[in-house]
This record gives C-alpha cells, structure tokens and sequence, in this order.
C-alpha cells in the first residue's frame, strides 16, 4: 500500500520517512511489506491510510491541482484536516493511532459488528434497526447514498436488523469483516478519550472549508472541525450530505486520493454529473494531467 507512489515520486517518499519519524517506526515497511494482519489492526490501519492519503494528497497539490472544498469519509476526515491545514501531518498520525486503540478498546472484540445494507432508504434502514434493537445498539453508522446504508452495533442486534431489512425490501446485506462496530452509540468511551485530546491539540483555521462527517456543513474555523471530528466517534457519516452539499457549493470535480476508489464509486452514485479521479497508483496521475487541461 504506497510502496509505488513512495518509488515514483521525492514527495511521496519524503511523506512516508516524515510518518516514520513521527510514529518513531517504520510505518512505511509494514504499509509496503506487511504482514497483512498487523497492518489491518485498527492501531496501525487508521495511521497507515492517513500516510497514504497525505502522500498521494501532496502529490497531486504538488502537481498544480488544489482543493476548493475537502472532505474525507470517516477516518479520512483526518486526512482532510491534514490538506486543509488544521491538523499538521504528525499531530494527526499520533491522534488516528490513538483514536484506533480507543475504538478497539471501548467494545469487547467479537461483541459488536456491522453489516451493509443494500437497496434501502436510509429511513427504511432506521426503521429495521428501531423494530430489531430489542432494548440494544442498532443504528446507521454509514449513510452512503445510492440506497447503501452500514449499520453497527451489538452482533445479535446487527443480526436482527439485517434480517427485519431483508424483509423490508433489502436486496442485498452483507456482513461486515470489521474489529468494532465503528460510528455508533458503543464508540461514546472511545469518544470521550480521544476528546481532551483533540482539544488540546495545536490546531489551525482550515486554508478551505472542510465538509464534515457529522451534518453534511463546512466547517471553516479550527474549533469547529475539531469539534466535527470529535462527535463522528460515536456519529453516523452522512456521506450523501456531504456529497450534495459539495455539489450545492459548486463543485463539479472531486479526486479521491488514497488507497481503493470507494468513495469515488459513491461519489458517482449520489451526483451522477460529477467528473471523479483517483489517485493510488503512480499511473493514476494521468487523470490529475487531465484535469489541468
């Protein structure tokens, strides 16, 4: 994961050994070289899709192309931050490294899950969950757009509701393979540690609005995305919000940088007109040439 961007170009190199002294390991081995089950631990995964992110955020800025609004789905806000200038790259690997262990931490592993939940409304998802929750956690954690909706919470809660969405009209569920059941009222410990944190963190106004994970609305002082980041612990993403209130600003572009291309496949669900890049591999800085054009 970034091993070839880190080979192709100085500034996704230089991001990976500036990871590296902050963490004071080699993050950049295990991204490039595993093993696969210590990088996808929450501790390590959170920081090493920030290192991949910020690397292929810089090369892209660095290459004449820079954001007017920034975004980032879940942990990726971190990410956003980062781009925006809130966050220095450093004060955000040591946070995500953290906010992974508390998040691990506030629920015993194996008592909690998720599952996606496909051709549903995110009102009829709620409604299953509602029916299914029987005095535990269900509710939605991702609200996707394009009638995909996550919801997280207790496993035989998450069960149920899986089942009730089914026959509300669900064409599809599919269990998650996921160490916590992130975004729900289960992450209220691991939001309360990471809190003090976050707020006693050396923060900056962000150079452009950042559209939040929590209610879909930019966030354009330092305290403000702060806040933002600490409430989507334990908050559902509203990606589609997020997604129309970028398209209702006037934005007709979007580069998703980083490793997969989920968000740009739920980027073209919600705005079909939107023009979507992604940059992950070396060969993907084509579609940035074009995009200068």
């Amino acid at each position: 994961m970034g091993k070839a961007l880190a080979e192709a170009f100085a500034i996704c190199r230089e991001t990976f050994e500036e990871a590296d002294a902050a963490l004071g390991e080699s993050l950049s081995r295990l991204c490039f070289e595993g093993p696969e089950e210590q990088l996808t631990l929450t501790e390590n995964q959170q920081p090493a899709i920030l290192a991949v992110s910020t690397a292929a955020c810089r090369l892209v800025q660095s290459m004449g192309v820079q954001p007017a609004f920034v975004a980032g789905h879940s942990l990726g806000e971190y990410s956003a931050n980062v781009a925006a200038g809130t966050l220095a790259f450093a004060d955000a690997l040591a946070l995500v490294r953290r906010r992974g262990r508390y998040m691990q931490e506030a629920v015993p592993v194996g008592t909690g899950t998720m599952a996606a939940i496909l051709g549903l409304d995110a009102a009829t998802a709620d409604r299953a969950c509602e029916e299914a929750a029987q005095g535990e956690i269900v509710s939605a954690a991702n609200l996707n757009g394009g009638g995909q909706v996550v919801i997280s919470g207790a496993r035989d809660a998450v069960t149920r509701a899986a089942a009730r969405a089914k026959e509300l009209g669900a064409r599809r569920v599919i269990p998650l393979q996921v160490s916590a059941p992130f975004h729900c009222a289960l992450m209220k410990p691991a939001q309360d540690r990471l809190a003090p944190e976050l707020r006693s963190i050396l923060a900056h106004d962000p150079r452009v609005p950042i559209i939040a994970n929590v209610d879909g609305e930019p966030k354009r002082t330092a305290s403000a995305a702060i806040d933002a980041l600490i409430a989507q612990v334990s908050s559902p993403v509203r990606w589609e919000d997020v997604v129309r209130r970028l398209a209702s600003e006037g934005v007709t572009t979007y580069v998703e940088v980083g490793p997969g291309t989920a968000l740009s496949g739920m980027v073209r669900r919600i705005n079909g007109a939107a023009t979507v890049a992604n940059v992950a591999e070396p060969a993907d800085v084509q579609s940035i040439e074009a995009l200068r054009v």
